[in-house]
């Protein structure tokens, strides 16, 4: 199924966009793709900072590979991974459209406002209390 959204005109599984969406919930999944960010990492490397098991590294990054938002391969011993930059930007392009929307409807009630304050100005300042 394909969820074909009118107001941004994108197209993308809607499973993938909840995936995504799902993985950037959680602050570990975000602070090990900003890691990634600078360069490709290994497991180890990436559960460093972090005050849990490798284990629970493990299952935050296969939360990001199911999502597409990170690629793992294996060399020897050796297990990089890497950012998949495709979901951030599909992300990205899904809520710049509503990004538009509200700034063109904050425009809108930052015009009307001023016109209500240039009326009140014709006639005649401040109403009285």
């Amino acid at each position: 199924m394909w969820l074909t959204n009118h107001l941004v005109n994108y197209t993308m599984s809607p499973d993938r966009l909840s995936a995504t969406f799902a993985a950037l919930a959680d602050p570990t999944r975000r602070a090990i793709l900003a890691r990634l960010a600078s360069g490709q990492s290994t497991v180890t490397a990436l559960a460093e900072p972090f005050d849990m098991s490798l284990p629970a590294v493990t299952k935050h990054l296969k939360v990001l590979e199911n999502a597409g938002l990170i690629t793992r391969s294996r060399d020897a011993q050796y297990r990089p991974c890497r950012l998949e930059p495709k979901p951030l930007k599909a992300a990205t392009d899904w809520l710049e459209g509503y990004r538009q929307l509200w700034e063109e409807r904050l425009d809108g009630l930052e015009r009307y406002l001023r016109e209500l304050q240039a009326k009140q100005k014709k006639r005649g300042g401040k109403k009285k209390k």
